[in-house]
């Protein structure tokens, strides 16, 4: 593998640490009674804050209302797991890339592959719960309503409309995959 190729390669596998500093996912909620920016939500891989500093407080209040659990960070396990696999898997890559071995790059964007599916996996089930698993005692009950927001996209929950979509974080991860994909294809056999 060229020199240029293993760069590439260490240069995407180093990308997704950018994970500890920068937002992985967003949910915003936008209501009458929230005028513009509303609402939100921003996941990091070892916390979940507001998108301004009383965003979560207020939205917890407002699940009061509906039924809908308190957003706990400390009780989402994940929030501990996913710091460890982004440093774990950024070091296995730096490791390979290093090495220059391409089967085990691909092996490298395979694992990244698996790992994105079973975290938005988590996350739609995190999602399901948190809009379904409501109290029966709630103030506000509407027959057959829940309020799980959308895994990707907008929906209408009620008065607010709930938007989810990957933020900042996640984007630059999805950059170093594809450099490490770029690496993958330059340095592959050239048929003669």
């Amino acid at each position: 593998m060229k020199s240029t190729s293993r760069f590439l390669a260490v240069v995407g596998t180093l990308l997704p640490l950018a994970l500890f500093f920068l937002p992985m996912w967003r949910i915003d909620l936008g209501a009458p009674q929230y005028p513009p920016p509303g609402l939100g939500i921003r996941i990091h891989i070892d916390r979940v804050e507001g998108a301004e500093p009383n965003d979560l407080a207020n939205i917890n209040n407002l699940n009061h209302y509906i039924g809908m659990k308190r957003i706990e960070p400390d009780a989402i396990p994940e929030l501990d797991i996913m710091p460890w696999v982004v440093g774990v898997m950024s070091a296995l890559g730096v490791v390979v890339g290093l090495f220059g071995r391409r089967r085990l790059l691909v092996a490298w964007i395979v694992l990244m592959a698996i790992a994105g599916g079973i975290g938005l996996y988590d996350f739609y089930k995190w999602e399901y719960d948190y809009g379904h698993d409501l109290d029966p005692h709630a103030i506000i009950k509407i027959e057959g309503m829940n309020y799980q927001p959308p895994l990707i996209g907008t929906k209408v929950l009620l008065n607010f409309t709930a938007t989810s979509l990957p933020d900042t974080g996640f984007y630059v991860m999805s950059v170093g995959v594809v450099l490490v994909a770029v690496s993958v294809y330059t340095s592959r056999p050239r048929k003669s």
